[in-house]
């Protein structure tokens, strides 16, 4: 049974401030989007988006926010004066909006490229591109806020858990993907290069799934419990924790940290923390009682990462038509963050003010029903795009 949603209060967007809100075309930026839109933000709000011209921005934007739960009426209430054309992949656009970028006044910069593939991409993205952006607002004398989204699993490997925030980061070869590696290296330029960027870095946890839309906007990571429970097998254990939380919190806690007049840090894990990390265990009991099945439980067996290609004579069997090596790769990838077994403090998110974040277990039902139909493959490709 679903335990009632926990909502943070709702702030008031102050009077005539204009919003920048980049990656709302993608899965935490469109759930940032809808959330705003849905606390009557709409107006206030500017979109970053990759487009040609502003009309197709514009309903690039709308495709995605359909997927978040946004009516049509208030989709279509945008307009295309509300598009900033642009791509951090290719920043000479910088140059020509930099006269509409000087009239923001808080930034909540969700895009990124966020793959664990090897996406050539991602340091252009991630860090070049972004940098560029954030160098021109730090010239702004009307900023207020710069709120960047991180990862919190740039910590990297060989740290006590739970894990604290910190300015301090693994060299690049120690991150497990050239994501997380990405993500540490543009805070690190950004808070020492730009003194001048009010900047406010919030890092999620495991982002998996949505309170009530579960997985319609995005499979990603879900596809890695579907998986573990249809082969019985995995490299944790049934007693070690996950630190997971939903896209519509974690797009709350955004918000709230956006818009907040006054904030006590500049860095903030956005987690479950350890009052609402879930077992492995609660975990396949909740997911059998959503598939109306029996829990994995005694029949489960933690393997090493070394002996995970034993396992590939039953994909096909357990989790249907897939790539066995893609597959595999897959496995080995998450592996190394479930090996991690991290859960990541949140004592200063909620200092904030901020709700206690709810359970994996109390949602987890609703990945279930909207993943009914979809393949472990299909859902997989969200997260080697």
């Amino acid at each position: 049974m679903n335990t009632p949603a926990i909502h943070t209060p709702t702030l008031p967007c102050p009077a005539q401030e204009r919003i920048l809100l980049t990656g709302a075309t993608g899965f935490l930026g469109g759930a940032v989007a809808a959330q705003m839109i849905a606390e009557g933000h709409a107006e206030a709000l500017c979109f970053l988006v990759r487009a040609d011209n502003p009309a197709q921005g514009l309903q690039r934007l709308r495709d995605n926010l359909r997927q978040h739960g946004v009516g049509d009426s208030q989709s279509q209430a945008l307009s295309e004066a509300q598009i900033l054309c642009g791509d951090f992949l290719d920043t000479a656009w910088l140059a020509r909006e930099t006269p509409r970028l000087m009239q923001v006044d808080r930034v909540i910069n969700c895009a990124a490229v966020a793959s664990f593939s090897k996406n050539p991409n991602i340091w252009p993205v991630n860090v070049e591109g972004t940098y560029a952006f954030a160098q021109v607002l730090s010239r702004s004398s009307r900023l207020k806020r710069f709120l960047h989204v991180g990862t919190a699993m740039c910590c990297g490997p060989q740290r006590e858990s739970p894990i604290s925030e910190s300015w301090e980061f693994p060299e690049a070869a120690q991150q497990l993907v050239d994501y997380t590696a990405s993500k540490a290296e543009i805070e690190r330029r950004m808070r020492e290069e730009l003194p001048s960027l009010p900047l406010v870095v919030a890092r999620p946890s495991i982002v998996v799934g949505h309170r009530s839309l579960g997985c319609q906007a995005s499979g990603s990571i879900f596809w890695v419990f579907r998986m573990g429970f249809a082969l019985e097998s995995f490299t944790c254990g049934l007693d070690e924790q996950i630190d997971v939380i939903p896209v519509d919190y974690c797009a709350e806690a955004l918000i709230g940290l956006a818009l907040k007049p006054l904030l006590g840090h500049d860095l903030y894990h956005i987690s479950a923390g350890h009052h609402s990390a879930c077992t492995f265990a609660e975990i396949d009991q909740a997911f059998a009682l959503a598939n109306g099945a029996e829990p994995v439980g005694e029949r489960y067996r933690k393997v090493e990462a070394d002996d995970l290609k034993s396992l590939a004579s039953h994909f096909e069997t357990r989790i249907g038509p897939a790539n066995p090596r893609l597959v595999l790769r897959a496995l080995r990838l998450y592996s190394g963050f479930a090996d991690l077994n991290y859960l990541f403090d949140n004592s200063r998110l909620l200092e904030e003010g901020i709700a206690m974040p709810p359970r994996f277990t109390d949602y987890l039902d609703v990945c279930v029903k909207s993943s009914s139909g979809v393949s472990i493959a299909t859902q997989m490709q969200w997260d080697f795009k």
